[in-house]
């Protein structure tokens, strides 16, 4: 009876492997060499070390997770562009609350990091895949968070969200 049960599930596992398959994939199928420009920080409220961190992370995305060769001159992927915004803004009031001495409820304010990337991707093996998209995304934290510590968290998940949507445009081709 047991082997029975195992042979059965051993069918249905078979069957449901040839039934599903991922789509998808690599779009990047001859390119072999990537060249990723510094992405200069134009935006009107300057972080002095956002151009560096971005631009650092984007070519080791690219260098570490697919076969591309980094290169400076005559590249098969161009991947350029600029952080066009970086900003703070009140956002909702947070559900945290305390109660205070007098039998209120205090609530905490919350702030949010919003950061926008315009990118530049240019396939010169596959010219009709070449794009100009503009990236947004945020970070919503609590408003008692330092400059520094904003800077040493909700910054770098902010950039790893774009990193990642630029990522999976070029090389998943989602």
């Amino acid at each position: 009876m047991n082997t029975l049960k195992i042979i059965f599930g051993f069918v249905i596992l078979s069957l449901f492997q040839q039934c599903y398959s991922f789509t998808g994939g690599s779009s990047l199928t001859d390119e072999k060499t990537v060249q990723i420009n510094e992405f200069p920080n134009n935006a009107s409220l300057v972080n002095p070390t956002l151009s560096q961190q971005f631009s650092t992370d984007i070519q080791n995305r690219f260098l570490q997770r697919t076969t591309l060769k980094g290169t400076k001159s005559n590249p098969d992927i161009l991947i350029e562009g600029e952080i066009s915004d970086y900003g703070f803004a009140p956002t909702t009031i947070s559900s945290n609350t305390q109660s205070n001495p007098s039998g209120g409820i205090i609530q905490q304010a919350q702030s949010k990091l919003t950061i926008t990337v315009k990118v530049h991707y240019e396939n010169k093996l596959h010219p009709d895949l070449s794009f100009d998209r503009t990236y947004t995304d945020e970070a919503v934290f609590n408003s008692n968070l330092t400059q520094s510590e904003i800077e040493a968290s909700q910054v770098k998940i902010v950039t790893d969200r774009i990193i990642n949507k630029i990522f999976n445009d070029i090389v998943a081709n989602w």
